[in-house]
């Protein structure tokens, strides 16, 4: 056999099943081999930004990587804005990257890149084939990459001719490494600085954002009168009834630097140190009290749950019920408003619904109102490259095998990084509704300019406003095969999405907000 088919096959034999492709030249040999070896749901996507943001969010929701397939250097490169998010998600992906026959690399054919180079910025495992034979066994080496916990990018490249020739072999399942064992001592820190302080934050992220890393932070939080946050950038947050009602570390540094103003020690549950996204004149770069104590519970690649669970019994925290979340909220009428648009989702959502929020501004208050929702998901852009909402959406829904309805609150500068993601969920067949915020203008930017001093004037608005030719999305997504409609009040956009959920299909509605 050749290497093209060696490598399928033995991506299938490690339990890779799902394969996002935007194929090119040097990749047709592995397309032969996808076609002839049954077995791969090979996903076409259109631009391959969208591709790595697909992987991002199938890992998300299956908890297994996919593959990704890329054309060369420069198809490499249009992907690593996701692929940044998905290494700062801790989000398992194997990439599959065709590059230029290894006797024709020296002649520097216009294709020609330092693929390599580009890898290493955005994976923790990249090797480069060097003959058919091999291509089994680097194959089986990226899915045990991309498998240590909690999820590594690997990136496999693919010069041409170890893909056609023969000789190719299947290689044998690797073990997946366990997740790095906890530290005694930083449980016994943090529990010291439990029993001795008042004054202490649990800052979640990672698999401590799951139900049972909640429930174990609240035994510790209820024994201690310690109080529960999550890291902004968390990827994947269970929400609603029967989980914690936990907010993020606010985005804006004043805000971010009064939330946490009051705390004397910090217990990091698989989260960092809180740091602002950015510097700006006059604040610090950190976001906690420079007198307060960090402790690290676990570090990402150890289990944050088990960390919490080991803590809680160094307590002597017994179980307890998280609290109730209330009554359900009713959908909102009048004028749209993030309040009322984050209570229309809660009150309407199905149960087990998956939210991928890149809402960026407009969403950063909808945590408040969305606890007393059905159980759900919640998937955040974690490495703050913006168009990863459209893709993570198409990737959550194929992740969850087309079972649970997404909800994608996106906003419109943003989607208009990888509207494309509309087509493959249209060719898909995907339940995914996307709740598109039109305000036409790249609004977080203003509020990053009033923030180093300054009021935009008419050159700087000239490039953050987008009303000018409006973008009409009703005829963008209805171009890309799904159905689209625009809705300028609460009652009209509950009415779509009530008619949306009960689709197999996808649906876009534009909000004027």
């Amino acid at each position: 056999m050749n290497g093209a088919k060696s490598l399928v096959k033995t991506l299938l034999a490690a339990g890779i099943d799902t394969c996002f492709a935007n194929p090119g030249t040097s990749e047709m040999h592995f397309v032969a081999a996808l076609d002839q070896v049954p077995g791969m749901q090979c996903v076409l996507g259109l631009q391959e930004n969208i591709v790595t943001g697909m992987a991002d969010g199938y890992y998300r929701m299956a908890r297994k990587p996919a593959c990704t397939l890329l054309h060369c250097g420069p198809g490499l490169a249009n992907g690593l804005a996701n692929l940044h998010n998905a290494r700062r998600a801790r989000s398992g992906i194997v990439n599959i990257v065709g590059d230029q026959a290894t006797y024709h690399r020296p002649l520097d054919a216009p294709l020609t890149a330092d693929t390599e180079a580009l890898a290493r910025t955005v994976s923790a495992w990249v090797h480069t084939a060097s003959t058919p034979a091999e291509v089994g066994c680097d194959a089986a080496l990226a899915v045990r990459a991309a498998c240590t916990f909690p999820g590594q990018i690997a990136s496999l490249i693919l010069p041409a001719d170890t893909s056609w020739g023969e000789g190719g072999e299947v290689a044998s399942t690797l073990p997946v490494p366990q997740p790095a064992p906890l530290d005694p001592r930083a449980v016994e820190s943090a529990a010291r600085a439990l029993r001795s302080s008042k004054n202490v934050l649990l800052l979640l992220a990672g698999d401590a954002a799951f139900e049972e890393g909640q429930q174990q932070a609240w035994r510790v939080a209820s024994a201690t009168g310690a109080a529960v946050m999550l890291d902004y950038v968390c990827a994947h947050v269970q929400r609603g009834r029967g989980r914690l009602q936990i907010e993020r570390v606010p985005y804006g540094m004043d805000a971010a630097i009064g939330a946490l103003a009051r705390f004397e020690h910090i217990v990091l549950a698989g989260a960092k140190p809180p740091v602002g996204f950015f510097a700006y004149p006059g604040l610090p770069s950190t976001q906690y009290p420079a007198t307060a104590q960090l402790h690290t519970l676990a570090r990402p690649e150890q289990s944050a749950t088990e960390a919490l669970r080991a803590l809680a019994d160094a307590l002597g925290a017994p179980a307890v019920a998280i609290p109730d979340a209330g009554q359900r909220p009713e959908a909102a009428r009048g004028a749209p408003t993030p309040e009322g648009v984050a209570q229309t989702v809660a009150a309407l959502m199905p149960e087990g619904a998956i939210v991928s929020d890149e809402s960026i501004s407009y969403g950063r208050g909808f945590y408040a109102q969305t606890f007393a929702a059905p159980a759900h998901d919640w998937l955040h852009l974690a490495g703050g490259a913006i168009g990863d909402g459209m893709p993570v959406a198409t990737g959550a829904a194929l992740g969850a095998r087309k079972e649970r309805r997404v909800i994608n609150l996106q906003a419109d500068g943003s989607a208009m990084y990888s509207l494309q993601s509309l087509w493959t969920q249209a060719r898909e067949g995907l339940p995914v509704t996307t709740i598109l915020l039109n305000n036409s203008k790249y609004n977080i930017l203003i509020g990053e300019y009033r923030n180093v001093g300054a009021t935009p004037g008419p050159t700087a608005m000239g490039m953050l406003d987008l009303g000018n030719p409006g973008i009409n999305w009703v005829a963008l997504a209805n171009g890309m095969g799904v159905e689209a409609a625009s809705a300028t009040t609460m009652e009209a956009c509950g009415d779509l999405m009530r008619a949306s959920f009960g689709k197999p299909g996808p649906f876009l509605i534009e909000l004027m907000v």
